[in-house]
């Protein structure tokens, strides 16, 4: 437990992965303030996001929350004025890899800019703890898998991942000129799932970007058939294959990085993800296991600024952060027969943190957010 409740400032915290974080933050003791433009995010009751409205039913207390741009310096100097952090979460960006191909210079102008801003802004007030939220993006099309935090990076195939590698390159940069800064920029693979209340999950504004929210919005009805994204790949089934990482997991990491910047580490770079690829036609066949209904797809051409296969080698993150996925697929939830997942589900519970089930639990999570929210917030 943390002395003193210590303020968190977590920038796009009502997103999808922020909202995880912002309840994960509570739970640990921090206290979080949170900003957002609502970008991608809807309006709830009380001027407050709703997705941080449900987030203070499952904990029981008040979320503090100001409407704020990071790229409106005025309004980020006032705001670092009223409190006293003790780090930043640094979450608010653009991040649709599609739409960066369209717009380059709106992705360059809120993802750098913001940031900028931002660091300017923390280093006026002496805040000098911050957490990024970067991207396996910046790793391009791999050279060997899986992915280590040595494998070359800048090689990025979209303005998305590049933006995530121009902010690394930043801060980097920073902390080499600034000896007392400190900084955990955190490479995520693929986020999925959703918080096991189902109150909480992801909620793409439009047509979803992500796999799996399409395809579970495919399950629920709203759409007619999933487009697969070619099928002549060289992986196993000839479909793109991710390293899917449950987003209550990657929110945990979030926590242990928080932990890590009180040692005063300079700057460290982790990926956060389980150490397993997967095709889409076997995410498509969990999620069908999970909802229990059949799953419509149709291959159509590759996508500009698609790699084959993306995986992550976390051992760095499990030595030096103390942190390792928990629902990592595994021969105990395969060995299963399928009404079994549903016992899956609770085992965790009384069973050692390396025998949980995986893919089953977050198609269940995400299942479940689904089916309580059909259209979303």
């Amino acid at each position: 437990q943390v002395t003193m409740a210590e303020k968190i400032l977590v920038t796009g915290g009502a997103g999808y992965i922020g909202s995880h974080c912002v309840l994960e933050l509570v739970e640990a003791g921090y206290v979080p303030v949170v900003i957002d433009n609502f970008h991608n995010a809807i309006r709830g009751a009380d001027t407050l996001p709703e997705s941080l409205r449900r987030v203070q039913q499952i904990v029981h207390q008040p979320i503090l929350f100001q409407e704020l741009d990071i790229t409106d310096e005025a309004a980020l100097q006032e705001l670092f004025s009223k409190h006293r952090f003790s780090a930043v979460m640094h979450f608010a960006g653009l991040k649709a890899v599609g739409e960066s191909v369209q717009k380059p210079l709106e992705y360059y102008r809120v993802n750098l800019t913001g940031t900028i801003r931002l660091l300017e802004t923390m280093k006026a007030h002496g805040v000098r703890n911050i957490v990024f939220s970067s991207s396996a993006t910046v790793y391009g099309d791999p050279k060997y898998l899986p992915l280590d935090e040595n494998h070359p990076v800048g090689g990025c195939t979209n303005p998305y991942g590049k933006s995530k590698y121009f902010i690394e390159e930043m801060i980097q940069d920073l902390c080499k000129a600034e000896r007392d800064w400190n900084a955990v920029l955190l490479r995520y693979f693929n986020p999925i799932g959703a918080h096991e209340s189902g109150m909480i999950g992801e909620d793409p504004q439009g047509i979803p970007n992500n796999l799996m929210p399409y395809v579970a919005q495919v399950a629920v009805g709203r759409r007619e058939f999933l487009s697969v994204f070619g099928n002549d790949y060289k992986t196993d089934d000839g479909t793109g294959v991710r390293d899917y990482i449950h987003v209550v997991d990657l929110a945990k990491g979030h926590i242990a990085a928080l932990k890590k910047l009180k040692e005063n580490c300079g700057c460290k770079i982790y990926n956060l993800g389980t150490g397993t690829g997967y095709s889409v036609l076997q995410m498509v066949r969990a999620m069908e296991k999970a909802s229990g209904r059949e799953i419509k797809y149709k291959i159509t051409g590759r996508r500009e600024g698609d790699v084959a296969s993306c995986y992550a080698n976390p051992a760095l993150a499990e030595r030096e952060l103390g942190w390792k996925a928990a629902f990592g697929l595994d021969k105990m939830c395969k060995s299963i027969p399928p009404p079994w997942h549903a016992v899956c589900r609770w085992l965790p519970r009384f069973w050692p943190t390396h025998h949980r089930c995986s893919l089953p639990v977050a198609g269940e999570d995400l299942w479940r957010w689904q089916l309580q929210n059909p259209t979303g917030f």
